[in-house]
């Protein structure tokens, strides 16, 4: 991996917001600051906006969780984000998703095992992944299990971290530095 374009910033550089969301998020990873934190904060108006925004999808989406994980992992294999994998499988767990559900997402929708449900809603991340669009199949195929609100939801979830992912990428966002190191 490269060096980061942006480093990590300070207290001084993030201010307090993104200083303790890093730290609190740290706590949870068992690492160092969340470095996706520390750099994104380094921008303190995009950053408090964007938290606002992301907070929204998850945790406070109306989507149950293992829904929301099982899509996050879809996207960051789709888009080999590795930050992103590393960060939602620790959360997927948590939210009750299996080590075979978590592994089985690399195979995609097809893979044997999935609900209909997770069948549909791992279509349609893929979908909107290679076409940013969903046929009226899929559409009808994911409209079964969600109502309005949470097709809303859904499409913004994949498209949210889709630009996270490309993020990460575009500013060589570093995993979290091993706790007790400061980033």
């Amino acid at each position: 991996m490269t060096a980061p374009r942006i480093a990590p910033g300070s207290f001084r550089e993030t201010g307090p917001l993104a200083w303790v969301v890093a730290y609190i998020g740290s706590r949870q990873a068992r690492s160092g600051p969340l470095t996706l934190f520390t750099t994104l904060g380094r921008h303190r108006k995009l950053f408090r906006a964007w938290l606002r925004f992301a907070g929204r999808l998850m945790p406070g989406g109306s989507l149950p969780r293992v829904d929301t994980e099982l899509v996050i992992l879809r996207v960051a294999h789709l888009r080999s984000c590795d930050y992103e994998h590393r960060h939602h499988v620790r959360i997927g767990r948590r939210a009750g998703l299996t080590r075979e559900d978590i592994d089985r997402v690399a195979l995609g929708p097809d893979a044997s095992g999935w609900s209909a449900r997770h069948h549909a809603l791992l279509r349609a991340v893929d979908a909107l992944h290679t076409e940013g669009d969903l046929d009226d199949e899929t559409w009808h195929a994911v409209h079964a299990h969600l109502d309005d609100k949470q097709c809303i939801e859904l499409c913004m979830l994949v498209g949210h971290y889709e630009m996270l992912a490309t993020t990460i990428a575009a500013l060589r966002i570093q995993p979290d530095p091993p706790r007790g190191r400061r980033a």
